[in-house]
């Protein structure tokens, strides 16, 4: 079952060939858990170009890891972060602002999303590739284990907002059923450089706006509230543990005890 349901979550959060299957879905929309260990497989991927920080210029390392978040992931949380950048701009009721994220249209909320985060990634992933190689590469996977980790969080913590793809997920379930995730995360904070757990806070951090955010404006959440949490949590999450790294250090956590 719990294959099944990261196979489901493959599926959904990136471009893997895998998990499109009603059955894999239909498990991963009843699994919290498989938010995170997806996370564990996408971050694994997308950190492949931080192996080479030792020999490649940093901004190539980092334009690299943004090709593979793009290949890996796809657009679909983008497309839910542009959609919230345009809800967030628009003046009024909650159904107005989930008439507009339902709207084809790019507004300027959109672009101004859009750009803003993926510089913010982009300079945290140049900030990461000055970092030794394994260090680099644990806080990127632990960057995509803290927004999936948020993506759970929300969708455990949140009301659906209207009927939908994203009801799916949120619907049935509840705070309770947040252990899962927290279980599975829980080795990143404990585990590997002390900068992993800042990045994994960061991710809760997030998530825990973005929920308030969507309750107050959205009157709940849905699929691009997913999406945008995602989105904005590996941003914050990689900054938070770059910064980390600088205090803290890179020595794991596990040789200290």
């Amino acid at each position: 079952m719990v294959l099944t349901a990261l196979r489901g979550a493959l599926g959904f959060l990136s471009q893997l060939p895998v998990g499109h299957s009603e059955a894999a879905w239909n498990a991963f929309a009843a699994s919290s858990t498989a938010f995170p260990l997806a996370g564990y497989v996408v971050g694994a991927l997308v950190a492949i170009p931080f192996l080479a920080t030792d020999v490649a210029p940093a901004p190539v390392v980092a334009a690299g890891y943004l090709v593979a978040v793009v290949l890996v992931v796809g657009v679909n949380h983008a497309d839910g972060l542009a959609d919230l950048g345009d809800a967030a701009a628009v003046h009024g009721e909650a159904s107005e602002r989930r008439e507009v994220m339902r709207d084809t249209t790019v507004g300027v909320g959109a672009v101004l999303a859009l750009g803003t985060v993926l510089a913010v990634l982009a300079l945290g992933a140049l900030a990461t590739a000055a970092l030794a190689p394994l260090v680099a590469v644990a806080l990127v996977v632990a960057a995509e284990v803290s927004a999936k980790l948020a993506m759970a969080t929300v969708a455990c913590l949140g009301r659906p907002s209207h009927e939908g793809f994203g009801a799916t997920v949120v619907g049935d379930k509840q705070p309770t059923d947040l252990a899962g995730p927290l279980a599975v995360t829980a080795p990143l904070a404990v585990l590997v450089v002390p900068a992993t757990a800042v990045a994994v806070l960061a991710g809760l951090a997030v998530a825990a706006l973005v929920r308030r955010w969507a309750h107050a404006r959205l009157d709940g959440v849905g699929g691009d509230v997913l999406g945008a949490t995602n989105e904005l949590a590996r941003a914050a999450a990689l900054h938070a543990g770059v910064a980390a790294t600088a205090l803290l250090g890179e020595v794991p956590l596990w040789t200290r005890w």
